[in-house]
């Protein structure tokens, strides 16, 4: 068996536009005054229609559609898309779509068109339940638009997830608490729930640079707000089921556990990155950054990908190890053997063990408790020797 049927198959499609660009935001998102709907709809088409000439074989599981922005994107363009896919691919029975959406960007009649598109799931950004914060986070968007759009939201769609980012400047654990809380009582079956990192290139990564980000809570504050996280998700019934994602029981995210379980992906979009394994070898696929660059390529030369790069047996299986030891079920030491060429080294495996920062069932391995907050550097420890 190929090693990709243990994630299964996926497509991931970037939309690359916003209303504005996020301080924090390190994504590949751009700000235009228009665009040309129909455009890009047929890019998107040849390149699904392309791709799926390559993989004609493959069931796919889920669709995400990210960004960017994907609620900018008119549902006409949206059910475009879909029509290829469901012309390309047989779909699995209890397939995923998920479309991402700021609550700016929402409204009853276009969330409608994404239902009836196909679409089945959406993941909003929320980000705060904080006006202040908000502002301070670049957001476009109030606490009530962001209530008022989830509630469309929950109306349209059987499932809802929403994002939330925490260890934001100035923020006390007893905000984090109370804010947390009334977001579980928002919850539908999935949150997101991510520590601010401040990344280079980013407009906070300048201003932390330059001494003018105040307020970032330290480490010690972190990963307080990191216990609380934890304590208040278990209860509520949404525990963790990878370091930054709770669910409750059965609504797990299918798409972005394909990634960490290191399936195959499809990755269409300006700067979308793929995992396709084709006769036996896993490439790595890549498209141009810029949206300009990436649908002129599509129309002039029938397709916007960078030159595909084979991914070596060990590079394959760090990636793996590196994806597959966020979730809380772990990681297949057989897998990683397999694709390796040899196992894990014994050591820095078993010293883990001993402190009690990783667990082991057999050839199965995962983050306990105390591990996850200390992941990166188990996995820089595991990988080093």
């Amino acid at each position: 068996m190929e090693d990709w049927r243990h994630g299964g198959f996926g497509l991931y499609l970037h939309w690359p536009f916003c209303q504005a660009k996020c301080p924090y935001c390190d994504f590949n998102s751009h700000v235009t005054a228009s665009i040309d709907q129909k455009r890009w709809a047929r890019a998107y088409v040849s390149e699904i229609e392309r791709i799926g000439a390559e993989t004609p074989d493959r069931i796919l599981g889920s669709v995400f559609f990210g960004g960017g922005t994907p609620s900018l994107m008119a549902p006409d363009t949206v059910a475009e898309i879909m029509d290829a896919v469901r012309r390309t691919w047989p779909q699995a029975n209890d397939w995923e779509v998920t479309l991402e959406a700021n609550p700016t960007s929402v409204e009853t009649g276009r969330f409608r068109g994404y239902r009836e598109a196909g679409v089945n799931r959406v993941s909003m950004g929320v980000q705060a339940l904080n006006d202040a914060d908000l502002r301070q986070l670049g957001r476009m968007h109030s606490v009530a638009e962001a209530r008022a759009a989830f509630d469309i939201a929950r109306s349209t769609f059987d499932r809802v997830s929403f994002d939330l980012i925490y260890a934001r400047q100035n923020q006390t654990a007893a905000q984090w608490r109370a804010e947390l809380a009334e977001a579980l009582s928002m919850a539908v079956d999935h949150l997101s729930l991510y520590q601010l990192t401040i990344e280079d290139g980013t407009a906070f990564g300048d201003r932390y640079a330059a001494g003018r980000l105040r307020g970032i809570p330290d480490e010690d504050s972190a990963a307080d707000l990191w216990e609380i996280t934890q304590e208040l998700t278990t209860a509520a019934g949404m525990a963790g089921y990878e370091v930054s994602n709770h669910a409750r029981e059965g609504a797990e995210s299918r798409h972005n556990s394909l990634y960490w379980r290191y399936g195959d992906y499809a990755g269409i979009g300006p700067g979308a990155h793929g995992r396709m394994t084709l006769n036996g070898q896993r490439l790595a696929t890549e498209a141009p950054r810029q949206p300009g660059a990436w649908i002129d390529a599509v129309e002039r030369d029938g397709h916007a990908e960078l030159p595909r790069e084979p991914l070596s047996g060990p590079d394959q299986a760090t990636e793996y190890l590196l994806m597959s030891l966020r979730l809380t079920e772990g990681s297949d030491l057989r897998r990683y053997r397999d694709m390796a060429g040899a196992p894990l080294p014994a050591r820095p495996l078993d010293d883990y063990i001993a402190d009690g920062l990783l667990r082991r069932d057999g050839d199965q391995i995962a983050a306990t408790a105390q591990g996850r907050p200390l992941l990166n550097g188990i996995l820089r420890g595991l990988l080093s020797h």
